[in-house]
């Protein structure tokens, strides 16, 4: 119940202080990142909570799914299919040059073996739209900037959890079989999309006959009670419950509109509380003892995760596209690890590999700063491009959007730290 009293008390501050952060370099994830840190053990010492505690991994599962599902709501296919070449390059070039970047400097700053060093490179290559929700959610930013962030952040969670289990099979006590565990891996992840798009398909056709159908007041909880199924399926047959949620978002949306708009605000508010109840948890375990236990050449690994790595591969795989200097910068610098990589950094943890502890605090320490960066800076950056829509400039973007085409937005784009449109 301590944790409860705490949880409601951070949500009450966050929402006082909401207006202040949608003004100001302020973040509300912030803010319960350091509320969970202070009521900590390494702190206050209010509540108890360890890597392994199960509480952590429920949260962060559970944060990570309802954030890809509200994610694959927002997007367009039609969209998509009109502008699909700046995400497959971010997802087929910037992707793996960060995840090799992320390996080297983890190899030679930290000591880590090659093996492990992958590993953290792929746990950290994922990007999370939550925390630059300034970036992706306010109409001032060009759209096309923002379909590139989302879009990317709500499918790299996927393409990196494979290589995530497979490095973990080779790292680990069953190092040598992580050929054999290949073809339950590919199992997962072909079961979890197959869900994705099956069971919204299934929910359409069923509201199509004529006896059934919801009425007004319940139409919010048909895909409630969709994500619902969909996420205990995946867990009851080992399917992978990210990739579903945001295939199952995407599909429901593009094969029912109407539940999209219905279920939009109650999905955006439990996405919200799931992303809160995940920082307030993940903060109880940023304990001085972990950041004491990182070494110096981890901290400039970290630095350089974030200022280096991936801008680098960002604006590298940007070389050639439509997009101008100042776009290609804003979408270099938000590359922010969230909960898919704090999901996979507890995979690692309790894999029981042997440079698995080291590995955990360089992910969380990571993680710590690079939601403390992003999630300050998306307003102030936002604001740049909104001086270019108050002097009455056209950008680029404005000139080649589609027709008709509905604005994308992560689920992050109107939560945490958003303000309202000018």
């Amino acid at each position: 119940m301590v944790l409860v009293a705490v949880f409601g008390v951070a949500l009450l501050i966050a929402v006082l202080l909401s207006g202040l952060a949608a003004r100001t370099v302020l973040s509300t994830s912030f803010l319960f990142l350091v509320g969970g840190a202070l009521v900590s053990d390494g702190f206050l010492g209010l509540i108890h909570i360890t890597p392994d505690s199960a509480i952590v991994a429920v949260t962060a599962d559970l944060a990570l799914f309802a954030v890809l599902f509200t994610d694959g709501m927002h997007v367009s296919f039609e969209k998509l299919r009109a502008s699909w070449k700046s995400p497959a390059r971010a997802l087929g070039l910037g992707m793996p040059l960060a995840f090799v970047g992320m390996a080297l400097i983890t190899h030679y700053l930290v000591g880590l073996d090659w093996t492990t060093s992958f590993l953290v490179g792929a746990v950290l290559a994922p990007t999370d739209p939550v925390f630059a929700s300034a970036i992706v959610g306010r109409k001032e930013v060009p759209a096309k900037l923002r379909q590139l962030l989302n879009v990317e952040s709500g499918i790299n969670d996927g393409l990196a959890l494979p290589v995530v289990l497979v490095l973990i099979a080779a790292a680990g006590p069953t190092a040598g079989h992580a050929e054999s565990s290949l073809g339950m891996i590919g199992l997962e992840l072909g079961l979890g999309l197959a869900f994705g798009i099956l069971l919204p398909l299934a929910v359409n056709g069923l509201v199509r006959f004529r006896l059934l159908g919801a009425e007004p007041k319940l139409q919010p909880l048909l895909p409630l009670a969709t994500g619902v199924i969909l996420y205990g399926a995946c867990h009851l047959t080992h399917a992978n419950p990210y990739l579903a949620a945001f295939s199952a978002g995407a599909v429901l949306t593009a094969v029912s509109p109407e539940a999209k708009t219905a279920f939009e605000p109650l999905g955006e508010a439990l996405a919200e509380l799931a992303k809160f109840a995940a920082l307030l948890v993940f903060g109880a375990l940023l304990t001085p003892q972990l950041f004491g236990d990182l070494s110096f050449g981890g901290y400039v690994a970290v630095v350089l995760a974030i200022v280096l790595i991936r801008p680098a591969s960002m604006l590298l795989s940007l070389v050639g596209t439509r997009f101008d200097r100042r776009e290609r910068l804003v979408a270099a610098w938000f590359g922010p690890k969230g909960f898919a990589s704090v999901v996979y950094g507890l995979l690692v943890l309790q894999a029981g590999i042997p440079q698995g502890e080291q590995a955990y605090t360089l992910i969380a320490v990571c993680i710590a700063f690079s939601i403390v960066a992003h999630s300050s800076t998306d307003v102030p950056i936002a604001r740049l491009f909104d001086v270019d829509d108050l002097a009455g400039i056209p950008s680029a973007d404005d000139r080649d959007e589609v027709p008709g085409a509905t604005v994308t937005a992560g689920t992050g784009g109107k939560r945490d730290d958003q303000a309202p449109p000018s």
